[in-house]
C-alpha cells in the first residue's frame, strides 16, 4: 500500500521535510516512489509546496495520506480540489486555483527564530583617547600670536 508522508531532510535541529509517496513499510527516510511536494515548519508561515497534479494522480491510485499529510492538504485547501476533481472539474482550473493559493500563502517568508537569538562574543576595543577640537577662541588666539 502507497502512502503519501513526510520524509526528513535538512540539518540537525533544522528540520525540513520533502512530501513523497512510499510503500508503508519502508522507513520514514527510506526509499520511496515520487516526491510530490516540500514542507519547512521553520518558516513564518510554514512553506508548503506541491505538485499537486501529482498528488491527484497518488490519490486517485489509493495512496493514504498519513495524519502530518493530511494537515497539510487542510491547510492548502488540496483535499477539497481533490474531491472537485473527482466530481468532474477539470484539473487545469484547480491547478490555476492552486497557484494563487500557494502565491499568497508563500509569500514575506523569514526563518523563524527558536529561542533566544545567540550571544556574540563582545570584543572590547581599547579606549582610544579623546581629541577635543580647538575652541574657536583658542584658534583666533593662536593666530594673532603668529
Amino acid at each position: 500500500m502507497v502512502r503519501l508522508r513526510l520524509r526528513r531532510v535538512g540539518r540537525k535541529k533544522q528540520p525540513s521535510y520533502r512530501l513523497v509517496a512510499a510503500e508503508k513499510e519502508a522507513s520514514r527516510d527510506g526509499r520511496f516512489l515520487e516526491v510530490v511536494g516540500f514542507y519547512n515548519p521553520r518558516t513564518e508561515p510554514s512553506t508548503i509546496t506541491l505538485k499537486e497534479d501529482r498528488v491527484f494522480h497518488w490519490l486517485g491510485v489509493g495512496a493514504q495520506p498519513s495524519d502530518a499529510v493530511e494537515s497539510l492538504f487542510r491547510q492548502m485547501g488540496t483535499r477539497d480540489r481533490y474531491d472537485r476533481f473527482k466530481a468532474g472539474e477539470e484539473i487545469e482550473k484547480l491547478l490555476e486555483e492552486y497557484k494563487v493559493v500557494e502565491e499568497t500563502r508563500n509569500t514575506n517568508l523569514k526563518t523563524r527564530v527558536d529561542g533566544a537569538p545567540k550571544k556574540a562574543k563582545k570584543v572590547e576595543a581599547a579606549p582610544q583617547a579623546e581629541v577635543e577640537e580647538p575652541s574657536a577662541a583658542e584658534e583666533e588666539a593662536e593666530s594673532d600670536e603668529v
